[in-house]
């Protein structure tokens, strides 16, 4: 079995290679930033074109859906707004970790840096794009909003533990997609399937006595800890315990797979 041929040494390497991509802290904001400026090369508002896409979607989608699910306008514009900036961030966090080594082949074959960095590069830009588009979520709460309270500092806490867990994610996904190249399609086709699934557009407390069930979706968790907030509610214990073990249980899953397969990545891409 391939768990038999993992030691200390190359779990050491592992452990190394996440702990100097992650303090190469003068390349990967680099290298993020730099992608977004070609992607956006020669566009007056950049970035914003984005946000202004996610804006006009969420303006159409808030009166239809308000309506549609029986909802008071004011109070399902703020939800919805939150809830869909947040999931553009999770979602493209776990759509681009598919790629994220194979993107970067030219730079792995020619260029010798920790995994972590292409990693890291990748969650970097997404919080970027997170942060233009949390124009949309200021002006929808600045129209609509609510009753804060000292949970709204927990935000942050909440967009930091979505970085820390896309960069086990991107090691993981990165690694297992650049050996199998059929899992991008699969991971999109489910992350379209978990929109869905998951309360964005909808409340969990909509579904009645089958409300415990959204619980057993680790991106509801994930969601939680950043509308919650925002919204001037609270966290249950039970949305952080189980960001808490998905964080622990997939680091320790990544670095038992690095370990054994790292040395292969730049073969496979």
């Amino acid at each position: 079995m391939w768990l038999a041929d993992i030691n200390r040494h190359s779990l050491r390497l592992a452990a190394k290679d996440i702990v100097d991509g992650l303090s190469s802290i003068y390349i990967w904001p680099m290298l993020g930033w730099q992608e977004i400026r070609q992607r956006y090369r020669r566009s007056l508002l950049g970035p914003f074109w984005l946000t202004m896409s996610t804006g006009a979607l969420i303006a159409g989608m808030g009166p239809l859906y308000g309506r549609l699910l029986n909802q008071p306008i004011s109070e399902y514009f703020s939800y919805l707004a939150i809830g869909f900036v947040v999931w553009i961030l999770i979602s493209t966090v776990i759509v681009e970790s598919c790629v994220v080594f194979i993107a970067s082949e030219a730079f792995i074959k020619q260029i010798r840096l920790p995994f972590t960095v292409h990693v890291a590069r990748l969650v970097w830009k997404n919080l970027i794009i997170f942060a233009h588009n949390l124009v949309i979520v200021a002006l929808v709460l600045v129209f609509y909003r609510p009753t804060w309270n000292w949970h709204i500092w927990l935000m942050p806490l909440g967009v930091l533990l979505i970085a820390v867990n896309g960069l086990w994610l991107g090691l993981l996904l990165g690694l297992l997609c650049a050996r199998f190249r059929d899992i991008p399609q699969i991971v999109a086709s489910l992350v379209q399937i978990a929109f869905f699934l998951t309360p964005v557009m909808w409340k969990s407390s909509m579904l009645g006595k089958y409300e415990w069930s959204v619980k057993w979706n680790p991106l509801f968790h994930f969601l939680e800890i950043v509308r919650a907030p925002l919204l001037g509610g609270s966290v249950s214990a039970a949305t952080w315990q189980a960001v808490a073990i998905i964080t622990i249980v997939g680091f320790t899953f990544t670095l038992i797979f690095m370990a054994r397969f790292r040395s292969r990545i730049a073969y496979w891409v």
